[in-house]
């Protein structure tokens, strides 16, 4: 029985074929500002597609929609903090392994070394966060497995 091929065995393999997957990337932020701005230089990288949400009492439905390979979370919001939409995706089957770096101004730059910090299984970045840093923390903690399903 012939195998099934998306493109013939003799078609020459095109730049887009040889382009990698873009890791997805959820920011939750209630400041557009601060979504903006990453979500902005994120995705000049060519590395990242972003999708932003302001309103943490959306942010699972979000996650469900986009499946991102990591969420970018802010603890201080109003509604929902951080702690509780981390708990929500932790405790929902369809997003629950998706990690989480979370943003907050309650850290500092000196108290993190200008890198993620991790405290426990928890992994934290100080805003304002450096673009680099984030970057940093994306490539060490978004999952790469989930780069070819959606």
């Amino acid at each position: 029985m012939p195998i099934a091929r998306n493109r013939p065995p003799d078609a020459p393999v095109t730049a887009a074929a040889k382009k990698p997957a873009r890791k997805r990337i959820l920011l939750v932020d209630d400041e557009p500002g601060v979504t903006r701005s990453l979500k902005l230089a994120l995705e000049a990288t060519g590395q990242y597609e972003v999708r932003t949400e302001n309103d943490s009492n959306h942010a699972i439905e979000r996650a469900r929609e986009f499946h991102p390979h990591l969420i970018l979370l802010d603890v201080l919001m109003p509604g929902l903090d951080g702690w509780d939409v981390s708990a929500r995706v932790h405790s929902d089957p369809e997003v629950k392994d998706t990690p989480i770096v979370f943003l907050t101004a309650l850290a500092t730059r000196e108290g993190t070394g200008g890198h993620a910090a991790v405290a426990g299984s928890t992994v934290y970045l100080a805003k304002p966060a450096d673009i680099r840093e984030v970057i940093e923390a994306i490539e060490a903690y978004a999952r790469d497995e989930r780069l070819t399903t959606r």
